[in-house]
């Protein structure tokens, strides 16, 4: 089945047909050099935390990657191949009640530090509170032709803030 792909500098939408296009658009995210936050953003079951997981993996976490639907954080640090760590939080916020919540937490220490990639699933539920992020990424399932497998569209955006760090989506393909 062919991969429908729109090409852009600063938007990417890409369908993904399998979990296997999934691991591969993780991959490409990883290799972006990637600091601040990233939203992601899709109904339940839509493919936020195994995009997530996976793009953990390609940055080079060996361990199991849990959600953190309950504990609202999870934090990684990362060994990279220069022997240098990138911190990394994968942030649900899901059952959020009032984005207030997050200052209690310590949450803008994950946002301040230095080389740091903050992947935030629900980030709406607290966008008042939270700076913009680098990139936007918009995941929704689509209608398949085929009944055992169903496609997700996602949407790369990138924001002023990932246009001013120079970032580029064009490389990213399926």
């Amino acid at each position: 089945m062919p991969n429908s792909t729109t090409e852009d500098k600063n938007t990417k939408t890409l369908t993904l047909y399998t979990e296997a296009n999934t691991q591969r658009l993780a991959a490409q995210l990883a290799a972006l050099p990637l600091t601040g936050s990233v939203w992601l953003a899709g109904d339940l079951g839509a493919g936020k935390t195994t995009l997530t997981r996976y793009w953990l993996q390609a940055l080079g976490h060996a361990g199991a990657v849990k959600s953190p639907t309950y504990t609202l954080v999870e934090p990684y640090s990362i060994e990279q191949k220069d022997g240098s760590i990138k911190p990394v939080y994968h942030a649900d916020l899901y059952r959020l009640q009032d984005p207030e919540e997050l200052s209690f937490i310590g949450f803008d220490e994950y946002l301040d530090e230095p080389n740091a990639l903050v992947i935030i699933e629900w980030a709406s539920r607290a966008d008042s509170y939270l700076p913009p992020p680098t990139l936007f990424i918009d995941m929704t399932q689509a209608t398949s032709t085929d009944k055992d497998n169903e496609s997700r569209q996602v949407e790369l955006r990138l924001s002023k803030a990932g246009q001013a760090q120079g970032l580029d989506l064009s490389s990213v393909k399926i």
